[in-house]
Parts: structure tokens; C-alpha cells; sequence
């Protein structure tokens, strides 16, 4: 039950939300939430009570992974989800806030939030899709994240951990926790696990199996899986899973979506029926039309999520533009470009942009891919031939091209 100091506090925060709206500044999820903790600092965890909430983190794949388990858990009763990606305390209470009476909840949580968010909220389930490098002026060391989310799951060991037993980092983070729910959702990047997180021995890869040397510690066996066409659960369970979004980093997060749903009482084929009606996150994945061309773009934001993103590319489509920022929220150190492989498009021509753009032309020019540097995103798009163009962009850059091409298009 909600307090009569937070009902003010929700108040407050709903008036904060409102203002900012009308007054064009944000969809304020953050300025609304952060009025109401001002004012309460419980207001979380009494928005989480009377609640079953599941909460999804990891390097990459939250928003699309929460997105997916939302569309599963309406199955079921109504969800509060934040649909908007603010994962931190404020967007959470603005989630839950906007949502007082769903029985459901299904949030995205940033990594380093997720111990004294579950301390506050005691989920039934929580999800861990990955980990990996981050903006490491920003975000902080990997192996830190990984002892940080071990340390809090052990203080819940009744919730469900859904956990990525491809993913060494993520294993170890869940390997002794009582209850958890081992997917096998993929690992296509391995280069911040060549060492145990435990004993620092080396970890060494046969297929899909892993383990480390002089330990016992190694791949569980999954639970859940997928292949390119149906997805695997407990108990012979097969089931077709047909995504409308793209690669295959996404059928892992489905799979994820899917185990965790059905650890919160969802049927598993309504619950795959549901995952397949996602077609776009947050902006990501859709196709816009500006002037002569359709644009689709994907977001990337560090080196394992850069590498899907770009997996992803159409290069038979038609252009390519990649925009790069190098802001406070994007990371300003850019070393990391030259741990992605751009060599990927040695054969297609690239636009350069963004502010950053300088930079990645550098990098096109080494990875020996013809490119031209156009720094304004939109003019980038502009320069290519008529017809359709891929783009991927880091997140303030990202956020800038939609809303540029959202007001060209009520234009």
C-alpha cells in the first residue's frame, strides 16, 4: 500500500511528467520519477509491492528483451512496463507509477542498479542476457558488474534467474544461485571472457560447451534453446518461433523472453505468439521514408553490440550510413572502434557521420572500406542514391536522426 507521503510524492512526479511533456523538453519518465523519490525515498519499493515483477539487464539487449516479455506477460494480466528504455531508479518509479494497478511488471534495470532495485522490489524473476564491454570512461570494469550482480543476487534466493549459460560472464554472475533457468541465447562476443571471472583460469571453447581449466566450473546445460526456425524448451517442448525482428542475437533474447514469461505463469506458445508480434523497440528496427529513401536503423552502442548491429546490415539493400557520437551517454573514449570489425563492408561503400565521424573514417580507411564523410546524419542519407539506406547509429545519434526524420516526416 502506498503511503499518504507517497501519494503526494506520486503527484508531484505526475505534475513533474506532465510539464515536462506539454512543454516539449522529454517524455518525462526521469523528471517525473526523480520529483517523487525527492520526496519519498521508499516510493519504489512501495510501488513494488502487491506486484510479480521480472527484471531484464545485461550489456545489450534490455529494452528489446523487456519489450518482448511485456508483449508475453499481457498474456497473462496487465503489465507495467518501462516501454521508454530510462532503466535507472527514476525511469522505474515513473513505470510503475503509470501503471498503479497492473498486477504484472516487466522492467528493464541497468546493470549496476539491478542489487538495490531487487533489493526494493524482491522480483519473482530476473533476466541476465550479457555482459560485456561497456564505455569504460562511463560504465566502469566488466569483472566489477559481474562480482557486483553475484553479490546481489545471493541476498534473493527464491526469485528465478533467467541466465545466458553461453555467456561465461553471465554464468558466473548466476552459477549459485538455487533457482535458475539456464538459455542457451548465444555469445557472439567472447573477447571479455578468455579467463574464468572465478579463479582466472583460462576458459576453453569446444562448439557451444565451455569451460574453465583446473576448475569445475563450466556451461550449464540449457533448459531453453533455439535454431533458426522453432524454439526448445523444458520437457520436449517445440514450438516455431518466426521473429519480425532481425538477427540472431534476437532470437536469444526471445528465447530469454519466452523462459522468463513462463516462470511468471504464461503459456509458452502464447507466450512465442506474442514475441513474434514485436516489430519495432524504442525506434529501433523500423523503416522510416524521408524524401527519396526509406531508412531503417539500428542502434549500437559498444563494441558486442556494434558487431550484431552491423551483422544485421543489408548491405544488398542499398546504402550504408554509420553515425557516430562521442557524448557523455555515447562513451567519450572511441578506442573501441578498433575492436569492431568494419572490414565487413571492405566490398560496399560507407557514409561516415556524426560528430565523431572523423574518427570512424579513420577506421573505414584502415579496415580498407571505401567511405565518404558527410558528418550531418540526415545530409548523409541524403547523399546516397535514391532508394533504400541502412543506418547505424550510436545512442545520442540515434536519438538525434529519429527525431530529425520524425519532424521531416510531419513536415
Amino acid at each position: 500500500m502506498v503511503t499518504t507521503r507517497g501519494r503526494i510524492a506520486l503527484a508531484a512526479g505526475a505534475g513533474a511528467r506532465w510539464a515536462s511533456r506539454v512543454t516539449g523538453r522529454g517524455a518525462g519518465a526521469m523528471i517525473g520519477g526523480l520529483v517523487a523519490m525527492t520526496l519519498d525515498r521508499t516510493i519504489l519499493r512501495q510501488l513494488g509491492e502487491g506486484r510479480r515483477s521480472a527484471l531484464v539487464t545485461g550489456t545489450n539487449g534490455k529494452s528489446t528483451t523487456t519489450r518482448m516479455l511485456a508483449a508475453a506477460l499481457q498474456t497473462v494480466a496487465p503489465v507495467a512496463t518501462n516501454a521508454e528504455g530510462a532503466n535507472m531508479d527514476a525511469g522505474l518509479v515513473s513505470a510503475l507509477a503509470v501503471a498503479r494497478d497492473a498486477p504484472l511488471a516487466a522492467l528493464e534495470v541497468d546493470e549496476m542498479h539491478v542489487p538495490h532495485v531487487a533489493d526494493a522490489l524482491d522480483p519473482a524473476v530476473i533476466v541476465l542476457l550479457n555482459l560485456s564491454r561497456d564505455q569504460l570512461d562511463r560504465v566502469g570494469e566488466i569483472n566489477h558488474i559481474e562480482r557486483t550482480l553475484r553479490a546481489g543476487l545471493a541476498r534473493h534466493p527464491d526469485t528465478v534467474i533467467v541466465a545466458n549459460c553461453d555467456d561465461v560472464l553471465i554464468t558466473s554472475a548466476a552459477y549459485d544461485s538455487p533457482n535458475v533457468v539456464w538459455v542457451a541465447a548465444g555469445a557472439g562476443w567472447a573477447n571479455d571472457s578468455v579467463s574464468c571471472p572465478r579463479s582466472g583460469e583460462v576458459i576453453v571453447r569446444d562448439g557451444s560447451h565451455w569451460y574453465s581449466t583446473g576448475t569445475d566450473f563450466k556451461r550449464p546445460t540449457p533448459q531453453w534453446s533455439y535454431d533458426a526456425t522453432h524454439i526448445h524448451g523444458p520437457d520436449g517442448l517445440t514450438l516455431p518461433m518466426r521473429l519480425k525482428l532481425p538477427g540472431e542475437v534476437n532470437r536469444g533474447n526471445a528465447a530469454q523472453a519466452v523462459a522468463a514469461a513462463v516462470a511468471l505463469g504464461a503459456d509458452p506458445a502464447a507466450a512465442v505468439a506474442a514475441v513474434e508480434s514485436v516489430e519495432e523497440v524504442a525506434g529501433r528496427y523500423r523503416t522510416l521514408r524521408h524524401g527519396r529513401h526509406t531508412v531503417r536503423i539500428l542502434l549500437a552502442k559498444n563494441p558486442a553490440g556494434w558487431q550484431e548491429a552491423l551483422s544485421m546490415v543489408d548491405t544488398a539493400a542499398g546504402s550504408v550510413v554509420i553515425a557516430v557520437n562521442g557524448r557523455v551517454p555515447d562513451g567519450e573514449d572511441l578506442s573501441w572502434l578498433w575492436d569492431v570489425n568494419f572490414e565487413h563492408f571492405v566490398n560496399h561503400p560507407v557514409v561516415a557521420a556524426g560528430e565523431r565521424g572523423t574518427d570512424l573514417a579513420v577506421r573505414l580507411g584502415y579496415a580498407g572500406v571505401q567511405h565518404t564523410l558527410v558528418h550531418d546524419t540526415v545530409k548523409a542519407i541524403e547523399s546516397c542514391p535514391p532508394g533504400h539506406v541502412e543506418v547505424v547509429a550510436n545512442y545520442t545519434a540515434f536519438l538525434e536522426l529519429n527525431r530529425a526524420l520524425e519532424r521531416s516526416g510531419r513536415g
